[in-house]
């Protein structure tokens, strides 16, 4: 080896050995990345369980789980990896929400036309869209459309009036047709427990027709004839909306929390602005017979944020103490909820009836609503 390569050599070699220790100095160090951690608060929902209380509050229906994708069998062709996660899927639910016309056991004319309004909430997670379809199920189809489409989108938690025209049969008697929605993909679904029970038209034909219940106490029409309290005392009938001690007032076309203004009626009570404040009204004396029902629909105001409320029906039967009948705990969640009440047990009595609303804690914007309280029965 001459000394000119011998000295390329020893470059070269002290090249290599520098590069070496460059790599052992604090600077030339890769930091490792620190992971994140993430923290998560469980929120937690008080439901009160109420002494006498026949029904139940609709509870919000259950999320899905996330689903996992199944292993794939290898192949000697590489698969590239997907570059999102999978999405979980859907659910498909209803809730009957009222009768919006032709309540049941109406008496039709036979031969007569008439439309059939259904209001129903999306209690599920899927969207409701065109695609999806109203169709017959079952009973006396009454010369509708065996399917017919949604009139557009219905996001989870809404709610949608669903509309189909209809014909009475010819024949006397009772009469009963049994629908049910039918998503994209062509799988039924309806309302009850789980989701499975059709919702149904029922109609009277002839002279058989059942008679319909009559309204023989309307509380709207009579709410200043109460006495109206709250924590601050007495209060004045028709209140104003700014009396922080609580006020009644009434409401000829309320927006309501699921974003829909109604058409009837609703008496706002807004409980005394202070925590846990309360507002009640107790009617004159009626005298309830066999077969009478208790009948609103109650909630929150549309932009009534933080409305967290407790609604109490109470009454006082021939001058006895105050009883609670049934209460509902309600919040601004979209959702509202129809009362069906039946008065059996206090037939043959003079009852005073009691409307209370109740603050959860602080009452700024306890926008509390009842729409169309009325006791419905027998024609007096």
């Amino acid at each position: 080896m001459t000394r000119l390569s011998m000295r390329r050599f020893s470059w070269l070699g002290a090249a290599a050995l520098l590069g070496l220790a460059a790599c052992n100095f604090p600077g030339f160090q890769t930091a490792q990345p620190e992971e994140d951690s993430l923290a998560t608060a469980a929120a937690q929902t008080v439901a009160a369980q109420l002494t006498q209380v026949a029904g139940t509050i609709g509870a919000p229906s259950p999320q899905p789980s996330e689903t996992v994708a199944p292993l794939t069998t290898p192949s000697s062709t590489p698969v590239p990896s997907p570059t999102t996660s999978s999405t979980p899927s859907c659910t498909n639910q209803a809730r009957f929400i009222r009768d919006v016309s032709i309540p049941d056991n109406t008496n039709i004319p036979a031969g007569n036309s008439f439309e059939k309004i259904w209001r129903l909430q999306n209690a599920g997670t899927c969207s409701w869209t065109s695609d999806y379809d109203l169709v017959f199920q079952s009973g006396n189809i009454m010369s509708g459309p065996p399917s017919s489409p949604l009139p557009g989108t219905v996001a989870p938690g809404t709610e949608v009036d669903i509309r189909v025209s209809l014909k009475a049969p010819s024949a006397d008697g009772a009469h009963r047709g049994n629908w049910m929605l039918r998503s994209a993909a062509g799988v039924l679904f309806g309302i009850g427990a789980n989701f499975d029970q059709p919702f149904f038209v029922q109609i009277v034909v002839g002279a058989t027709a059942t008679p319909q219940p009559a309204v023989v106490k309307d509380f709207v029409a009579t709410y200043c004839s109460a006495a109206w309290v709250s924590g601050a005392g007495n209060l004045s009938c028709p209140g104003t909306d700014t009396d922080n001690q609580g006020f009644i007032i009434k409401l000829d076309a309320p927006k309501l929390e699921n974003g829909i203004t109604e058409n009837e009626p609703a008496l706002e009570t807004h409980p005394q602005w202070i925590d846990n404040g309360v507002i009640t009204g107790k009617f004159p004396a009626f005298e309830v017979k066999s077969g009478d029902r208790f009948r609103a629909v109650i909630g929150c105001l549309f932009n009534g944020l933080a409305c967290n409320v407790r609604f109490q029906l109470n009454y006082r039967a021939d001058g006895g103490a105050l009883q609670n009948l049934q209460q509902w705990d309600q919040t601004y969640d979209g959702s509202i909820q129809s009362l069906d009440i039946d008065l059996s047990s206090l037939a043959g009595k003079s009852v005073e009836f009691v409307l209370a609303v109740l603050a959860n804690g602080p009452a700024s914007q306890d926008w509390a609503f009842w729409l169309a309280p009325r006791i419905v029965g027998p024609p007096r």
